[in-house]
């Protein structure tokens, strides 16, 4: 806008923001939703443009459904998951934000059930569908001749050509053995999960990838089995038999870690002093509980879900963004309590 124009008196739109900063609209809807591949220079033009037209990021998802029904389907295998529900909250939380209709179906794991939820939300004309797995394993694609786009959440798309945002699990492996590194723990165990299950594989690269990096190897193999405490309990049990002077041990989940932290107890081993023990998921209802409380890997699942929203809004946008498809890994936190650093 050049100085000295007023600025419109009717409501803003995204194509005008882009018209006026210089941009396409797809990029001025990356710098509005704070995505990472636009430089700080066009975001802050962007930024400045839209606050002097009075344009909110509310209306993005209004303007971007312009002449559409204003409803999405949500799309997943298992609504009473723990890791499903908060993905879901973040989604409709960003869906919410622009006053767009959620439709949410359960297909509970059915491939069959999947097939006629689909069909239900393309009859009710959504503008796109998420789609929320169960688990990080890649899934079957639904295809490329549905008439709307299609985001993948948490479990990604068999299919290179989709979009799909899923949790960076290699890096939470590698996250969890840094910090006890940096606790000054060097004889560091692994105990996790089932090993059919991506994500019990990709947090074990991560791990040994942070330990080769410090010079450091895994005290044995990585201990798979089953998700839970009572898992926890018997392979600790094991790995103290196999090596005695282990001074950390990292854990798949933090059903596992609780159990770990039983026998560690049963054996007299102090928690953090002796052995610090880092847990995965950070399931609040087990972290802050635990005794001491769990130092936890958090997947950052609410974020996954507003940025899945976010990455639908633009493929329903009217210029989306080119090489947006394949797999995004999104970045999990750390978050520290006593299991690993001593509370005073």
């Amino acid at each position: 806008m050049h100085e000295g124009q007023p600025a419109p008196t009717y409501p803003a739109t995204l194509s005008e923001v882009a018209k006026l900063a210089g941009v396409s609209v797809s990029t001025a809807s990356k710098a509005i939703n704070g995505r990472g591949d636009v430089s700080e220079e066009t975001r802050r033009r962007v930024v400045e443009t839209a606050d002097r037209i009075g344009f909110t990021p509310n209306q993005l998802a209004r303007s971007l459904l312009a002449g559409r029904t204003g409803t999405v389907g949500l799309l997943t295998s298992d609504l009473e998951g723990r890791f499903v529900l908060p993905i879901l909250m973040g989604a409709e939380d960003a869906f919410g934000a622009g006053q767009v209709n959620v439709f949410l179906c359960d297909a509970r794991g059915d491939a069959i059930r999947e097939q006629h939820q689909l069909k239900a939300l393309l009859n009710r004309r959504v503008d796109g569908i998420i789609v929320v797995g169960r688990q990080t394993d890649p899934r079957p694609s639904l295809g490329h001749g549905l008439p709307v786009p299609v985001v993948y959440a948490y479990a990604p798309s068999e299919d290179p050509e989709d979009v799909s945002l899923t949790p960076d699990n290699e890096a939470g492996g590698r996250l969890a053995i840094e910090h006890l590194i940096a606790c000054g723990r060097s004889r560091i165990g692994h105990i996790t999960g089932d090993p059919s299950y991506a994500a019990a594989q990709d947090r074990a690269i991560g791990i040994r990838q942070a330990l080769g990096a410090a010079g450091l190897e895994l005290q044995g193999e990585p201990m798979f089995s089953e998700w839970s405490e009572r898992w926890g309990r018997d392979a600790t049990a094991m790995l103290l038999e196999r090596h005695p002077d282990v001074d950390a041990i990292a854990c798949g989940s933090d059903q596992i870690a609780r159990g770990v932290l039983d026998t560690l107890r049963d054996l007299g081993r102090r928690v953090p002093e002796d052995v610090a023990v880092i847990g995965y998921d950070n399931w609040e209802v087990l972290t802050t509980n635990a005794r001491p409380e769990l130092t936890s890997i958090d997947a950052n699942l609410q974020q996954l879900g507003r940025e899945s929203a976010r990455a639908l809004f633009q493929a329903m946008g009217p210029d989306p963004a080119q090489g947006t498809d394949g797999i995004r890994h999104l970045p999990v936190r750390l978050v520290i309590r006593g299991s690993t650093i001593a509370r005073r």
